[in-house]
């Protein structure tokens, strides 16, 4: 037993010293610096998923505005100085942008590859969300989500809600609930027909059961999607396996045909999937998921993280709370509880520069997405002031968490100020600085060029409407108002908005109307 112990460590030790010495990337000439790590196939990937901020900001001190990390078999050419992030986007000849997330929401929602060019699909996919969450699509989005947030709050959740008392929960948990349910009937539709049916109570509440253990699902898939975006098969997870299926289970073309005001997105996909793919039934359903996913993940704590910064900082809630009462005013919209909605176009959600404000200052400081570029051919990347030679195959990324924290362009950039997207005219702020310099990019919670999250615009649009209708129906506030900022769960960097390390408690109660 232990020679036979004693011959496996050898066997593992002269495998490792064998790829130090054979198999480990030597740079060229006319390469960036190379960080290899000393662990194989992972190299520097532990260090980097422990904190990806503080592990980017030393390499970059050491090499300088670019350099190279071998990542989980993967070799990323990291850019970090922002005046050549437009250089990325002008190597379309070189670079593709859809083949890792093509690859991607592949590997992690279990459809079929949807790249075209592995003939499994016509559809383009980005062209049909662009088509379906832009324009004026995004209004009939707006005027759906405006309405079932409402259904969500006071009437899906009205046995919660007596007169004058308070309900305690976690802003995280009330948070998710509310977004995931509205959003969920915004894009999915509704299984019940409110017209003349003596037993809609009883359908809204079986519907809400549905929804919510949807939810439950999600989240049981949700918290593993880091690891299959690092490349680990579901199969080694059966708890949140068997969650995507009954996830695909639920959205099935069949089951899908029996819901009412499905969103124009989820109409133009069904269509798309049934005549222009080959995919099977759940092939298609998965497709459906990973629009649940893309609609949810980054939204949910993105509202968590506003509202958490509002409430922590009074003057901010102040003039949040004013501007959302002069649009309703403006509007001419009366709040009661008589079951009378309030309605919000989406000109007049635009014209919240502080509501605004208020969003791109929590993403600001919850954001850890990167943008990343996959080289279709060796060639030479060319940066303002230098140049550096690509290997096909390479990734070259972004990650606009060092901008965002960066304090020669955000002065104090890890405290949340509500008003730093504002100029002195109260309007949006637009002019960011960098060593004297004007940036064009100082703000990339999204990514940026041709992959930009086409579905931005309603995002930020549903979290407005999530705050107007907090601060026109409740009275808020965090149990223990001196509580300390949860921290960003470090986990899910690169994936966008980093979720809290822990839940906050507060209390809401109806007001007096």
């Amino acid at each position: 037993m232990f020679l036979a112990s004693w011959i496996l460590g050898v066997a593992v030790i002269l495998c490792c010293v064998s790829w130090f010495l054979l198999g480990r990337r030597r740079r060229r000439q006319g390469e960036p610096p190379l960080e290899n790590g000393f662990l194989p196939y992972l190299g520097c990937a532990l260090k980097f998923g422990a904190n990806p901020l503080e592990f980017l900001k030393e390499k970059q001190k050491k090499h300088g505005h670019i350099f190279t990390c071998h990542v989980a078999g993967k070799y990323i050419h990291f850019l970090t100085d922002p005046f050549s992030y437009h250089a990325l986007m002008r190597q379309g000849k070189h670079l593709d942008w859809k083949k890792f997330h093509f690859a991607t929401s592949a590997k992690a929602f279990g459809h079929g590859s949807i790249d075209p060019e592995e003939g499994n699909t016509t559809e383009n996919f980005h062209q049909t969300f662009i088509r379906t969450l832009q324009g004026n699509a995004l209004d009939a989005l707006i005027e759906a989500m405006m309405e079932n947030l409402q259904y969500v709050m006071l009437q899906s959740r009205a046995p919660k809600l007596q007169s004058n008392t308070w309900v305690t929960e976690g802003l995280y948990t009330f948070c998710c609930q509310v977004m995931f349910e509205s959003g969920f009937l915004t894009l999915f539709g509704k299984e019940f027909n409110s017209n003349n049916d003596k037993n809609l109570s009883s359908k809204q509440e079986t519907e809400r059961a549905h929804i919510l253990n949807a939810l439950e699902n999600f989240k049981e898939f949700d918290k593993i999607f880091p690891a299959l975006v690092a490349g680990l098969p579901i199969h080694l997870f059966k708890s949140a396996h068997s969650a995507r299926e009954r996830l695909g289970e639920a959205l099935l073309h069949k089951n899908l045909l029996k819901r009412d005001n499905l969103s124009e997105l989820v109409t133009l996909r069904m269509f798309l999937n049934d005549t222009l793919s080959t995919f099977d039934d759940m092939e298609k359903a998965k497709t459906h998921v990973a629009v649940l996913w893309a609609s949810q993940a980054n939204t949910i704590p993105a509202t968590f993280w506003t509202l958490f910064y509002l409430l922590k900082s009074p003057e901010a809630m102040r003039a949040a709370t004013k501007e959302v009462q002069s649009v309703l005013e403006s509007a001419e919209e009366s709040i009661s509880l008589d079951g009378k909605n309030i309605s919000l176009n989406r000109k007049q959600l635009d014209n919240m520069p502080i509501l605004d404000s208020i969003i791109k200052e929590a993403m600001r400081l919850s954001s850890a997405s990167m943008t990343f570029r996959v080289a279709k051919e060796d060639f030479t990347l060319h940066l303002e002031n230098d140049f550096y030679n690509i290997r096909k195959d390479d990734i070259v990324a972004l990650y606009p968490q060092l901008l965002h924290f960066d304090p020669e362009i955000y002065a104090d950039p890890l405290t949340f100020k509500y008003d730093r997207f504002l100029n002195e005219k109260g309007e949006e702020k637009t002019d960011f600085y960098r060593n004297g310099r004007k940036l064009k990019h100082y703000y990339m919670p999204f990514g940026t060029g041709i992959a930009k999250c086409p579905g931005r615009l309603f995002a930020v649009h549903e979290i407005k409407q999530f705050l107007a209708l907090i601060f026109s129906y409740f009275e808020i506030e965090l149990v223990d108002s001196n509580v300390k900022c949860p921290s960003l769960d470090q986990s899910r960097a690169g994936l966008g908005i980093l979720q809290p390390s822990n839940d906050i408690d507060f209390r809401y109660r109806l007001k007096c109307l």
